[in-house]
């Protein structure tokens, strides 16, 4: 793993790049954050918060 990893926004975007920034720091899929964040907003309403204060804090790549 390396250590100068960042956690940004990434290109490979949809929206925002907020999940793709996220799937490209942990190494996973994009859509499976995808698919998770969809059910956090569905289910927990937190997810549309949380990924407005992602699209905010996250820098751009």
């Amino acid at each position: 793993m390396n250590g100068n990893k960042k956690l940004k926004r990434s290109s490979n975007k949809m929206i925002a790049g907020v999940c793709a920034g996220i799937a490209e720091y942990f190494d996973i899929d994009t859509s499976l954050v995808r698919i998770l964040w969809v059910l956090f907003t569905l289910f927990g309403g937190a997810g549309l918060l949380a990924y407005i204060v992602c699209l905010v804090l996250m820098p751009k790549e």
